[in-house]
Formats: C-alpha cells, structure tokens, sequence
C-alpha cells in the first residue's frame, strides 16, 4: 500500500505526539517510567496501538484520519495510566480522605494512625472489626473496659443466659451490672490489638464503648480540632 505524501506527515505527526509523550512522561513522573510495571504498562499500550493501526492501514479498512483519532485516543489512554501509576499514593490519599468525610466512623489511616472526626454532637464515633465482626463503638475514655451492649454480644456469639453479671458499674444512669468476656481481636484500620478485655452491659444500650482496656494498649491517642487520633 502506497502512503501519499499527506499521510506520511500524519504518521510523522503521530510518532513525534508519541515521542513527546514520553519525553513528558519521563520527567514528570521519573518513578512510573522507572519500575517495571509502568514500563510494562505502556509498552503494551503502544504494541497494541501499532498493531491494530497497523493492520487496519495496511488492509486499506480504516481512513489515516480515523487511524490518527483512534491513535491519538490510545497514547492518552496509555499517558493515564502510566500517570496514574506514578500519583498512585496521592490518588489512595485522596480516595481516603474522601471515604473519611462520607463515612466519618471508618477513619482516615495517616502514617499508621486512624483519625476519627467528631459526629454532630461532639463524640467519636468508630467502627472496629471484632473477631471478624464489624461493631461501632462510642469513644469513652471514661470507660476502664471495652462495653459490649447486648446485641452486640450476641452478634459476636457470646450467649447471654450463660455470662455472669457479676461486675459492678457506677456509670451516669446509675449503677449497672456486667459480665466479663475476652475479645480475641479488636482491629481499626492498621491497629490491631489482641485479647482485649471487655465486659457485656447487663441493659440495653444504644452503642458499645470502647474504653481503656483498648485504649491503654495504644501507643497514645489524642484530640485536636474535632479529630481523634488513634496511634498504634
């Protein structure tokens, strides 16, 4: 198949748009261009590019100005993924704090540490994977155990009929009882801590607490500007 001088200028344009793409590439993310899986990325992007728009120029089925539209739409398919490899951390930082401000009980994980925001009324409220179970707890670190409420209990497997209610508790309601319990595994986020003291509240409760014998385990927590910072 003869090429008219036109389209030798069109398939001239085309690998210089390719080469200035990479040049680009290369110094705007170093790092992408580098590792093996960005350079595997968008050497197959560019075979397959050359390999349709090959065969379909050589058969005569595809115009050059479709070929160079169709091409040009694969090199920047091509240039965002090998961007989004390179911002690969900044878009997980991001996507992060996005879930953070939509769903402000799962957390933000900075470094290692979680932060909660506080909800409308000024408490923290979280969710923790407890032996494979997710439960929300308020933050009291009043609170020297970790308090089940007794839904949650039974969502964990503990059996109720058989737990002795032999803790005593002076809390704000009063004086209530409990029944001490082992927790295998408390998990937020990255922080993990095994065999967690808690109790079972013998009355109904709106939402479990997470109390010190979680909290005092930490390498340190605080609160500043409506966040708290759980660190493991």
């Amino acid at each position: 198949m003869n090429f008219s001088p036109r389209s030798w200028m069109i398939i001239g344009a085309v690998v210089v748009g390719i080469s200035a793409l990479l040049v680009y590439l290369a110094h705007a993310v170093p790092e992408a261009l580098s590792g093996q899986d960005g350079q595997i990325n968008l050497t197959r992007t560019l075979l397959i590019l050359a390999f349709v728009g090959g065969s379909l120029l050589l058969r005569g089925r595809l115009p050059i100005g479709h070929a160079l539209r169709y091409g040009l739409i694969w090199i920047s398919l091509g240039g965002v993924l090998v961007l989004g490899y390179g911002f690969r951390h900044e878009v997980s930082m991001i996507a992060d704090r996005f879930v953070a401000a939509l769903l402000p009980h799962k957390g933000q994980v900075i470094d290692g540490a979680v932060a909660i925001s506080a909800g409308r009324h000024g408490h923290f409220v979280l969710e923790a994977d407890v032996d494979g179970q997710d439960v929300r707890f308020l933050v009291d670190t009043g609170a020297s155990d970790v308090v089940l409420s007794p839904t949650d209990a039974r969502r964990l497997g503990f059996d109720l009929k058989k737990l002795r209610f032999t803790k005593t508790y002076l809390t704000a309601n009063g004086i209530v009882k409990g029944a001490s319990v082992r927790l295998g595994r408390v998990a937020i986020g990255p922080i993990v801590v095994t065999d967690v003291r808690a109790s079972v509240n013998g009355a109904a409760m709106k939402r479990s607490l997470l109390g010190m014998s979680f909290l005092g385990r930490l390498s340190g927590y605080e609160v500043s500007g409506g966040r708290l910072v759980l660190k493991p």
